[in-house]
């Protein structure tokens, strides 16, 4: 399916890797000229020959400065993918007790703040090209109890700011979009020093015994994580003009975990 986005020029936050990398990956073999954004360059990142910027993104002036670097590199933006975001620094079975001002605050800043400083960074570049953001969140912000508290929070808080955001701006030609995965195929689960290698560890079982019975324990109809992959073609889809009419929706990518009517 041709999504008529060959022309466009996109920029990715959080790029280096699993689901961001992916994005990159779907937005150019669509004709999108991408500008990625990421605290380091991958080397999986810079095979894809996208022009990459770098930066913590957590930082109060990175967002903006990484918009103008994009911009000087581009000239205009029509797409804006939030990918950012994370939980860095939970221990694994911390409970609300255990989470400082510290990490409530860098978790809102990372997952949150990142995506509104950006934002507002390109909103004048995206109203000039009725442009489209979609800014990538969890399921965990629908179901709290899946995740460190913080981090639930801050993805619900961004939903939030997503819908806002699309009552405001969709009338001025700027489409808002939400995409909430479920666990996904990532370092996060994989790597060696990862939050799946530490529930593994409490659980007693090896890491690839979590990864096979994960899915199916927390619900998953498919049996299997999800592949970045799936969730960045739900993204495409949703920055393409054949999704002109999806304003400020949350798309659910959770292999049926949500029962819910």
């Amino acid at each position: 399916m041709d999504l008529q986005l060959a022309g466009k020029i996109g920029l990715v936050t959080g790029a280096s890797k699993g689901i961001g990398l992916e994005v990159v990956r779907v937005l150019q073999k669509e004709g999108v000229t991408v500008v990625t954004a990421s605290r380091t360059v991958t080397p999986e990142l810079a095979a894809t020959g996208a022009v990459t910027l770098t930066g913590d993104l957590s930082g109060p002036d990175v967002p903006a400065r990484i918009v103008a670097e994009a911009l000087g590199v581009s000239g205009t933006l029509d797409i804006l993918v939030n990918n950012v975001g994370g939980g860095d620094g939970t221990p694994v079975g911390a409970g609300f007790l255990d989470f400082t001002d510290g990490l409530w605050a860098s978790t809102f800043e990372l997952n949150v703040f990142a995506a509104v400083r950006a934002t507002r960074a390109a909103l004048p570049a995206l109203l000039s090209s009725h442009g489209a953001v979609v800014n990538v969140s969890s399921d965990s912000a629908r179901r709290p109890h899946t995740a460190p508290l913080p981090y639930g929070a801050a993805k619900a808080a961004l939903n939030a700011v997503t819908k806002g955001l699309s009552e405001e701006f969709g009338p001025q030609g700027v489409r808002f979009n939400t995409v909430s995965p479920s666990s996904t195929r990532t370092a996060l689960w994989e790597g060696e020093q990862s939050f799946g290698a530490d529930l593994a560890s409490t659980m007693n079982v090896t890491q690839q015994q979590l990864i096979e019975t994960l899915p199916v324990q927390a619900g998953m109809l498919t049996g299997r994580f999800i592949e970045p992959r799936e969730v960045a073609t739900a993204i495409a889809y949703l920055v393409s003009p054949l999704a002109s009419s999806v304003h400020g929706a949350n798309w659910i990518v959770d292999a049926g975990v949500d029962k819910s009517s």
